[in-house]
């Protein structure tokens, strides 16, 4: 699969079928994640792979009520917890580099994360990346030591059913020449304002 057919075709999934994913099928995502940019290389990310029904259960549980997420938590057959090691990325000698301080790991837990969302999908598998839960009782649940936290929690199998692409803002809306007011449109650049019908 194209790396661009693949960003446009990906979709969040939440359902997902009875199928397992396989050992080797995460050993690639896992290798997705591996291959991900990373302040200095630092490789922040540590990653759970939880297939036990009463971690998953206690795990959805940090989500609140009525979140969808929760269903998908417990459903699917891996429950991946994406965590970072805080004092890596963005730090030079032990101490921030940026006036973003430690938080740097974020940054590059996610770039891992799409990493195994695209990987995912050119597998046939789908994910949704989690973010509205409780990250310091779920790092409790996980037995996490003091300095890894977690960051997102993705279901991940087959899914039951792909969506449509919501809808996306057109570029000139979010793309600036040379200052933030100066919509990138004018002139012998390409019309950027492209708008979906």
């Amino acid at each position: 699969m194209e790396t661009l057919q693949c960003i446009a075709e990906r979709r969040s999934i939440r359902r997902f079928t009875d199928a397992e994913v396989s050992n080797e099928q995460l050993k690639q995502l896992m290798e997705a994640a591996r291959l991900a940019p990373s302040w200095a290389n630092t490789q922040c990310w540590e990653f759970i792979v939880v297939r036990d029904p009463a971690i998953k259960e206690k795990l959805a549980a940090t989500m609140p009520e009525g979140n969808p997420a929760r269903k998908a938590a417990i459903n699917a057959p891996v429950l991946l917890v994406a965590c970072g090691r805080l004092e890596k990325s963005g730090f030079y000698k032990g101490q921030p580099a940026t006036s973003k301080g430690d938080n740097w790991y974020l940054y590059d837990v996610g770039l891992a994360t799409q990493n195994i969302s695209l990987a995912a999908h050119a597998l046939g598998l789908g994910s949704v990346i989690l973010g509205l839960f409780d990250a310091d009782r779920a790092g409790e649940i996980l037995d996490l030591p003091e300095k890894v936290k977690v960051v997102t929690m993705m279901p991940i199998g087959v899914p039951a059913k792909t969506g449509k692409m919501p809808p996306r803002k057109p570029l000139c809306e979010f793309v600036f020449k040379d200052r933030y007011e100066k919509a990138w449109v004018s002139g012998d650049e390409k019309n950027l304002c492209f708008v979906e019908e």
